[in-house]
This record gives C-alpha cells, sequence and structure tokens, in this order.
C-alpha cells in the first residue's frame, strides 16, 4: 500500500477484562522504528483514548485509538494484541480470584508465584498487579524460600533454615515449604518467620494457622483453585499463591478494528 496511506486502529475488547499492558505501545513503536525499512511510519503512530491498566470493562468496549501510517499500524497489530491479550487474560484471571475472596469478607492477599514465562515475570507480574493480586517475590535474590529439595540437600528442615538465617543478607525473609505439621513445628522452633504450607487441605491449613499462632507469616500454595480458594482463604492463612495466574491464564479476546483516514 502507498506509504501515505493513513489509519485509525481501534482495540476493542471482545469480552469483560481488565485491562493490562497497554503501555507497551511506546516501546513496540521503538523497536518498530529502529527496522528502518521495515518499520516504516513508525514514528508517526500516536495512541490516544486509551484505557487505565487496571480498569474493568465490558465487552465491545475500546481499550485505545492508534492513529498513523496505516503500513506501520498493520506491521505492529499482531505483537500488541499478543502482549495485551496475555497480559489482560491475567489481570483478568486474577481479579475473578480476588473477587471471589472478597466477596466471601476474607482479606487473604492473592499472590502470584515465579511460574512465569521465560523473559516476561516483570509484565506478567505487573499484569497480576492490575487484576489486584500481591507481587510475591520477584527472583532468588530478593528473598529465601526453602523448598523440599533444599530440605533435603541440607539435611533437614531445622538444618536448612539456621543455614539461610546465618548466610542471607540481615532483613531478608525467610520462608520454609512445609508438608506436614510436624515440618511447621521445626520451622518455627528454627527460627523461620514465615511457613509456605504446601498441598495442604483447607481443614489442616486451620490446624496450622492454630499452631503457629501468629508467629510467622502464614502462605498457602498447591491445589488451590476457584472452587476451593475462598475455603483456604477462610481458613485463616495471611496469603494463597497461585502459579496458574501467570502460567495458565487463557489470553483475553482482544482484536484491532482499521479504518482508513482521508
Amino acid at each position: 500500500m502507498p506509504r501515505s496511506t493513513r489509519a485509525r486502529g481501534r482495540i476493542v475488547a471482545r469480552q469483560p477484562l481488565v485491562v493490562a499492558g497497554l503501555g507497551l505501545f511506546a516501546p513496540l513503536v521503538e523497536e518498530l522504528a529502529a527496522m528502518g525499512a521495515a518499520g516504516a511510519g513508525a514514528n508517526s503512530l500516536v495512541m490516544s483514548e486509551q484505557a487505565g491498566d487496571g480498569s474493568v470493562v465490558a465487552a465491545g468496549t475500546s481499550l485505545c485509538i492508534i492513529d498513523g501510517a496505516a503500513g506501520a499500524i498493520l506491521t505492529l497489530e499482531r505483537t500488541l494484541l499478543n502482549f495485551v491479550g496475555h497480559l489482560c487474560g491475567i489481570a483478568t484471571e486474577t481479579a475473578a480470584v480476588v473477587s471471589l475472596v472478597r466477596a466471601a469478607g476474607c482479606s487473604t492477599n492473592i499472590l502470584d508465584t515465579r511460574k512465569t514465562t521465560p523473559g516476561m515475570r516483570t509484565l506478567e507480574k505487573y499484569a497480576v498487579a492490575c487484576g489486584g493480586g500481591t507481587n510475591h517475590r520477584i527472583g532468588l535474590f530478593d528473598a529465601v524460600l526453602i523448598k523440599d529439595n533444599h530440605v533435603i540437600a541440607a539435611g533437614g528442615i531445622a538444618q536448612a533454615v539456621r543455614a539461610a538465617l546465618a548466610g542471607a543478607p540481615a532483613g531478608t525473609d525467610v520462608e520454609v515449604e512445609c508438608d506436614t505439621l510436624e515440618q511447621v513445628s521445626a520451622a518455627l522452633d528454627a527460627g523461620a518467620k514465615a511457613i509456605l504450607l504446601d498441598n495442604f487441605s483447607p481443614q489442616r491449613v486451620a490446624e496450622a494457622v492454630a499452631l503457629i499462632a501468629g508467629r510467622a507469616r502464614i502462605e498457602v500454595s498447591g491445589g488451590v483453585t476457584a472452587a476451593n480458594v475462598v475455603a483456604y482463604a477462610k481458613a485463616g492463612p495471611d496469603g494463597i499463591s497461585l502459579g496458574r495466574l501467570t502460567h495458565s491464564a487463557p489470553a483475553a479476546d482482544v482484536s484491532m478494528e482499521l479504518a482508513l483516514l482521508v
């Protein structure tokens, strides 16, 4: 098509969703412009009427308008929609879980995990935050999580906790994954201030909460779904982490409608 052809692209939500990812427009345009002839017209692109990230919108809502060279809009279209659809999907899934817990009168935080798409952790965790979730452990650098394999390597819960507390920088959170109430007791005795209850039933979580009695922060993970998240929340943990928020949330249905500008 002639490079002089100008168009307007409107990104539309085809389902109810929570908005996330439109902020990627500017860096994507920058990348496109750097491609030389392949990115011709990229610098003409302007986004307007942008829905704010975190906004809850109905099906048929216009998320943004992009004006500029038609060829550049069409070159950018699929990449931008891939990002926006993926991140809106995560935000929407997160918001649905948070809504269930809040409707039940629980203040339990809904947490994300490190189970993210390689190279996209920051973006996916941002989408969780747009959906009302709480970002938890960006990487290995900001907290210590002692998991079952670490316990085996260290020779036991107590040994692992003491080694982590001795070796971690001052103020670093040390959390211990526990599979049984006996491990919970051992972790507390060793000085752990955060306990991850892994694959506990809601009833066993309630028992662990009573045992811990405020001596450590409590996180629940493993086997949590939309069908049972309220039962887990009512058991009294501080947070519930769900890997599926980032690794299994379905992409939201978004599309671009194009119209030529005279």
